[in-house]
């Protein structure tokens, strides 16, 4: 009977996540859900995948998208890219033409880099850039991976349950998620699991991300309208005439902060329609999984409240 009744309630719960927008949890429906659902968003650096290392301690499964993304999605096109770059090398030309020597894509759950190089920087090739067309066709295929990414997290929270055992599920998704513009994606992810969304509310913060960001300027997904907007600003604010001129480093520097300032209202958007909101100094503060409940419980009275 216990067993049903748990049925019967994650059921119930399920229902009130479809209708994110308009029926929310309660503290008490949070705390008595058996199998608890979670998904992270908000921009790199906010604290993601600190949450999720630190849920995976207390028996949470972790689903990376990017990692997802790495190993299904775009590992084909990865390693196609790697050959490509070493069969100008005449050496590993040879043992690759002979299948003496193999390539693999060693992403972790924890360093999502093989995408992150496929994804690349805009500027020029002979300073590690990536050409404008070959760019844009990089970051179209990241976004048709992410979007499938997203609609596998249903099955994988089935697979965590009754494949491996454990009781809760925590998605830990790209800051791109909310410039993919597909339709019915935010919603399935309300449908089957609580969002969170990461909000970084105080100058300091803001400022932290922002030089931490350009400090180590890595690959970004960017909307085609947004991209196309900003690099025709940043040329005619540099002088220069095409994407292949640019430092592809310096790119990526001056861009970040417009970037950060565009998703916000979009984060917002989600966070309001279907969500939750903690704060980035909030989730610094979590130690273990009470820390983490106690966070998402503040989180929903703060917005019973609203």
């Amino acid at each position: 009977m216990q067993t049903a009744a748990f049925f019967v309630y994650n059921q119930v719960l399920t229902y009130l996540l479809v209708w994110g927008n308009t029926v929310r949890l309660s503290v008490e429906d949070y705390r008595q859900w058996k199998n608890k659902s979670v998904t992270l968003l908000g921009m790199s650096g906010v604290g993601k995948t600190h949450l999720s290392a630190t849920l995976r301690q207390h028996d949470w499964f972790h689903y990376s998208g990017d990692y997802r993304i790495g190993k299904r999605y775009l590992d084909e096109a990865i390693l196609d890219l790697i050959k490509e770059q070493a069969m100008k090398v005449p050496f590993l030309k040879d043992l690759l033409r002979k299948d003496w020597i193999y390539i693999t894509n060693n992403i972790t759950i924890d360093d999502p880099g093989p995408v992150l190089s496929y994804v690349g920087k805009l500027g020029n090739p002979e300073l590690g850039g990536v050409a404008l067309d070959q760019f844009v066709r990089h970051q179209s295929e990241y976004r048709l991976a992410e979007i499938r990414a997203m609609y596998d997290v249903p099955e994988f929270i089935r697979k965590a349950h009754s494949i491996y055992g454990y009781p809760h599920f925590v998605n830990d998704v790209g800051g791109s998620l909310c410039e993919l513009d597909e339709p019915g994606v935010i919603e399935l992810l309300a449908e089957h699991s609580l969002i969170l969304y990461i909000q970084v509310t105080t100058p300091a913060e803001e400022q932290k991300l922002i030089d931490r960001a350009k400090s180590d300027p890595k690959p970004l997904y960017y909307r085609p309208e947004f991209l196309q907007e900003q690099l025709a600003v940043y040329l005619q604010a540099t002088g220069l005439n095409y994407a292949a001129q640019m430092d592809p480093d310096e790119f990526t520097r001056w861009i970040f902060p417009r970037l950060f300032h565009s998703r916000i209202p979009r984060y917002e958007q989600i966070a309001r329609d279907y969500g939750y909101t903690v704060t980035s100094e909030e989730v610094a503060k979590v130690r273990d999984e009470h820390d983490f409940n106690t966070l998402v419980e503040i989180a929903i009275h703060r917005q019973q409240g609203n």
